[in-house]
């Protein structure tokens, strides 16, 4: 069966029944297949343009790999050819994909590893998302070039939640994007002349460490914990052009705290590490909000540094303000991590360890009050008052009765 894998691509695929030897796995052979798999199939996929070839394969066919790995099917290169197999649905939506891939490289746009996995995981999870919808929507282009885009489904909502309202909440683990895309976010509608200003602000509390531990003044105290946010910014500006827009008040960098008493116009303001921030604090700067502003807050309610038995601001308000109108909430898990590998491996086993802390919480509660409940019962005694006889005797011998 022969069909064309899209438009002006310069490919087209052929399926057939026959497994080919020259593939690499992506994944266990047929005999791991469930016994409800549908039909095994082949397909070859074959692209004109060497050009386009090359950057589809990548280096040592690394690319074709991360796919057939990503969507569970077996891959290979012969020639101007790549070659697939696997269960037939599985294998027509890696046809989808490298056509799709195809259309973007031929258009200029630089695809790498990371893109070719997260944009293969995000086809499998949501069958309606295209490749263009991901990578062609651009943000901000950096002073080096790079643009920056989307990652996956869960960055192209937070994005698009973003643009439709005026506040927006990202929470979800470390190295998910929430705030770099906000700060992107920002940084276009200042250029863009959208906002006036660009207003940064995080919680000068972290990791245990306090304010008084640290040297110098109280800007020197401060200027730690509002390092990666700079960092963030001269990331996506000349360091040059953003030192002047700070000196003339443009980009504000600041702790929570000093946001008090003030009324934000025509800006767009960032709350990063929320989860920090308590409940009085997160009310004040939710409350800031002014005319023509737009704000967003990020945080991640797993690693809250407040002291113990402090509730976080960021927890509560996802609670209170979940079906406000005009408020969007946005969620990141571990599979939405965009830093390096390891992160995402790391961020499952902590929280393996945290639920299984959680589960044997609620183990010896349970014990607890099933070994309390019992003893008063072999005692004689109800849940009111002791027996009738035992009241009488008290009364006897209450001094105040006498």
């Amino acid at each position: 069966m022969a069909q064309n894998s899209g438009t002006n691509s310069g490919m087209t695929s052929e399926t057939n029944s026959e497994t080919n030897s020259e593939m690499t796995s992506g994944m266990n052979k047929e005999a791991s297949l469930p016994e409800s798999a549908t039909v095994r199939v082949t397909a070859e996929v074959e692209v004109l343009d060497q050009g386009t070839l090359v950057g589809l394969a990548g280096p040592g066919n690394e690319h074709i790999r991360i796919i057939a790995r990503t969507l569970g099917i077996e891959a290979g290169v012969r020639g101007n050819k790549i070659l697939l197999a696997g269960e037939s649905d599985k294998v027509a939506l890696a046809e989808r994909c490298l056509a799709e891939a195809a259309q973007i490289l031929r258009s200029g746009v630089v695809l790498d590893p990371q893109d070719y996995a997260r944009g293969a995981q995000a086809m499998r999870d949501e069958p309606g998302v295209t490749l263009r919808e991901l990578f062609e929507d651009v943000v901000l282009i950096t002073p080096r070039r790079r643009p920056i885009t989307a990652k996956g489904v869960a960055q192209k909502r937070y994005i698009q939640a973003i643009r439709a309202h005026d506040l927006t909440f990202g929470i979800g683990p470390a190295g998910t994007g929430k705030t770099y895309l906000a700060m992107a976010m920002a940084v276009h509608a200042l250029l863009e002349r959208r906002v006036k200003r660009i207003i940064l602000t995080r919680p000068a509390v972290e990791a245990g460490e306090r304010l008084g531990f640290l040297p110098g003044d109280l800007a020197e105290k401060v200027n730690p914990y509002l390092r990666p946010l700079y960092d963030a910014l001269h990331d996506m500006m000349d360091p040059d052009k953003a030192q002047g827009l700070v000196t003339r008040g443009q980009i504000e960098v600041a702790p929570l705290a000093f946001m008090r008493g003030r009324t934000l116009n025509d800006c767009f303001v960032i709350l990063d590490e929320a989860q920090n921030a308590t409940s009085d604090q997160m009310r004040m700067f939710l409350t800031r909000l002014g005319y023509a502003s737009r704000a967003v807050v990020t945080g991640d309610v797993t690693q809250v540094d407040l002291p113990h038995g402090a509730r976080s601001g960021l927890a509560e308000a996802r609670g209170l303000l979940g079906h406000v109108e005009g408020i969007a909430f946005c969620s990141f898990t571990d599979v939405d991590v965009v830093r390096h590998p390891l992160v995402q491996r790391i961020i499952i086993a902590y929280e393996r360890r945290d639920a299984e802390q959680a589960q044997r919480r609620e183990a010896e509660q349970a014990q607890r009050r099933e070994g309390s409940g019992p003893r008063g019962a072999r005692e004689g005694y109800g849940e009111t008052s002791p027996p009738a006889e035992a009241a009488g005797t008290a009364s006897e011998i209450d001094p105040r009765r006498t």
